[in-house]
């Protein structure tokens, strides 16, 4: 286990605890934040000999439901270990007939519909900071996932609006049919305020969205379940975890703050915060 504060990473991953088998000499890194602690102490190891920072958004055992998640102890931790880029993949339902169970799809716009959730680390007296967030999602990163996945011969979706709901009850098929209507592609639990906040933090962020079943209502399909939704997963899960490898693997070399030239890294240019960033 390793406290000290000289543990750094490159890269971070937020996912299920089946993840952590592939980080190469892991080692557990505690972080205190001024949220409160992470999902779960981070793990730092390598992949693809880049360093990585992985935490499990639900925390070991999943023990915390989607709005129960603390988003902002978890992305503050690893910021503050030298993380500037993200890859969050997380399973979603499908809007849409053709994008069906196993099917991989790389998000460009988000919809939040969530509630009830911390949605800024700035917050007080003094601590408003407004962020651009037209393009919530990293386009080096996105461009990695394509580009890996074509050379696999299984390339993703490219695009698509995912819409967060609050959880943890799925749909109703009145709901469903609505996001489908406004043209919205998946739905999903997680994926906000998750991505705002990596905004907020200048880190780059990708969403790297797995399908698990088509949504209530969506082409015929009754109630989605909790099982179906985890057997998809499992099934699906060693794919994915290649996935992510080989995107951490592809990812652009991190640069210092002052030179780093993505827009998402960019995003804090001529605002002033009402405190220092780790």
């Amino acid at each position: 286990m390793d406290s000290s504060p000289a543990a750094l990473a490159e890269i971070g991953v937020i996912g299920g605890s089946g993840f952590y088998s592939f980080l190469t000499d892991a080692r557990e890194h505690h972080v205190d934040t001024p949220f409160g602690p992470p999902s779960d102490p981070l793990v730092i190891g390598e992949v693809e000999g880049r360093s990585v920072a992985f935490v499990a958004r639900h925390g070991k055992g999943h023990r915390f439901a989607p709005h129960q998640v603390n988003y902002r102890a978890n992305l503050w931790a690893l910021r503050s270990v030298g993380v500037r880029q993200v890859v969050a993949p997380c399973a979603v339902g499908s809007l849409r007939p053709e994008l069906i169970p196993g099917t991989v799809v790389v998000p460009d716009q988000v919809v939040d519909r969530t509630w009830g959730r911390p949605h800024t680390v700035y917050e007080g007296e003094g601590a408003v900071v407004h962020v651009g967030f037209a393009d919530p999602y990293c386009p080096a990163g996105r461009a990695a996932v394509l580009s890996v996945t074509t050379a696999a011969g299984q390339p993703a979706v490219d695009g698509g609006t995912l819409v967060v709901i609050n959880g943890p009850r799925f749909s109703s098929k009145a709901e469903s049919r609505w996001h489908q209507a406004a043209g919205w592609s998946l739905v999903g639990m997680t994926a906000m305020p998750e991505a705002a906040i990596a905004r907020e933090l200048a880190m780059c962020f990708t969403t790297i969205a797995l399908v698990t079943d088509h949504d209530a209502g969506v082409d015929g399909h009754d109630s989605v379940s909790h099982e179906a939704v985890l057997a998809v997963f499992a099934d699906n899960v060693s794919h994915l975890k290649d996935t992510v490898r080989r995107v951490v693997a592809a990812l652009p070399a991190s640069e210092g703050d002052g030179d780093a030239q993505c827009p998402c890294r960019r995003a804090l240019d001529g605002i002033t915060l009402p405190f220092d960033l780790p």
